[in-house]
């Protein structure tokens, strides 16, 4: 079943920003690189790095995902065109959002088989990207936070190629409710028991969610 489209891969390393008095290293700045074929392994794309592994990267977060179908609703809010690679993210795709992405999904993609991990939680550095410091909680709040992809078989990918469904996830929890329970409804125990419920959702949400429901159990 065809999803949607890969319409730009986008890939940049790691460099050192001034932020107020602070130096960090961020890999949020994405440049499309064009319809040359680019090897996809369990860690991400050749070319392609993320400053701060702690949180960003690793065999959970190799592919970071986001829609062009946000592009329009972001134009109308910032005033000027936006482009792939905006929002940090490793492929823009077509046609897909977090309505219709489930957790667990398996998809193939050019030599490659992807399964959805987690919904990607914006961090500051969003925000610094686009010198709006409130953009990661607005996306937060709007749901339009994109999702991650773990890598199931190694192998090239370009742009232009077609997301296939090829193993829906019996759960189908979508992004957008798994982004519900996360940010908005965050003492909703059943929602979170059925997150938890996915052996495919992400270590890291997992275990975040995990304390989340131990706390609001000993309430």
């Amino acid at each position: 079943m065809e999803l949607g489209t890969v319409i730009s891969i986008n890939t940049g390393l790691p460099e050192t920003v001034k932020f107020g008095k602070k130096d960090i290293s961020t890999g949020i700045n994405k440049s499309p690189i064009g319809t040359q074929p680019v090897y996809l392994s369990r860690t991400g794309l050749n070319g392609d790095g993320q400053g701060d592994l702690v949180f960003h990267g690793g065999a959970d977060k190799a592919v970071c995902v986001y829609s062009a179908e946000h592009f329009p609703y972001w134009e109308g809010r910032w005033q000027r065109e936006v482009l792939p690679g905006a929002f940090g993210e490793n492929f823009t795709v077509s046609a897909l959002t977090e309505h219709e992405v489930c957790i667990g999904d398996i998809w193939s993609v050019g030599e490659t088989v992807v399964q959805v991990s987690q919904p990607r939680q914006p961090c500051y550095k969003l925000g610094m990207k686009h010198q709006l410091p409130e953009l990661a909680h607005e996306v937060q709040l709007n749901g339009f936070t994109g999702f991650y992809l773990r890598v199931l078989a190694e192998g090239h990918v370009r742009q232009g190629e077609k997301l296939l469904l090829t193993e829906s996830h019996p759960a189908a929890i979508t992004i957008a409710e798994a982004n519900r329970v996360m940010h908005i409804d965050k003492q909703d125990k059943a929602g979170i028991r059925s997150l938890l419920a996915i052996a495919e959702l992400s270590e890291s949400w997992q275990h975040t969610l995990a304390g989340r429901l131990e706390k609001l159990e000993a309430e």
